[in-house]
């Protein structure tokens, strides 16, 4: 069978790839990528995996790195480095765990604390650009599905 003909000039047939998930996963994560960069990235200097560590200790407080690692599906040794580069800048300190003493927890210092609610408050203009094509149904669909395809539960 011949391949089909592209449609226009600039747009080729997908083939195969237009039933594959994770392409098209990848290509929203392209425009995912640039409206993070955007937003919070460039002009608060964060990585994703950055700004997804101070929200998680800003919704949950003292956290125990190995509850970081399973959330960011980071291992030990990656989450250390992370940790390591958010303490050298000033936004997280270790902690000795008030109910048992040999372990520890990440919390934000003042100000990793004040950078991530300037963070969380511009989230929404984030959001808005990464799924301005979505309506608030699709939106949430599309979390719900994101979750069930990592085997998560929606929140």
């Amino acid at each position: 069978m011949a391949p089909s003909s592209p449609r226009s000039d600039k747009e080729l047939s997908l083939g195969a790839l237009a039933q594959v998930v994770g392409y098209h996963l990848a290509q929203a994560t392209v425009a995912a990528t640039a409206a993070y960069e955007r937003h919070i990235g460039e002009p608060l200097g964060l990585r994703k995996v950055e700004f997804s560590l101070l929200m998680l200790l800003l919704a949950n407080g003292p956290t125990p790195p190995k509850r970081l690692s399973q959330t960011l599906a980071l291992t030990a040794p990656a989450l250390t480095v992370l940790i390591d580069r958010l303490e050298r800048r000033g936004l997280v300190r270790r902690q000795r765990n008030p109910q048992d003493g040999r372990s520890q927890h990440i919390v934000l210092t003042e100000a990793g604390s004040k950078l991530s609610r300037h963070a969380a408050k511009t989230a929404p203009s984030l959001e808005s650009a990464a799924s301005a094509r979505l309506s608030r149904a699709e939106h949430a669909m599309l979390i719900e599905l994101l979750c069930k395809m990592a085997g998560r539960t929606a929140p």
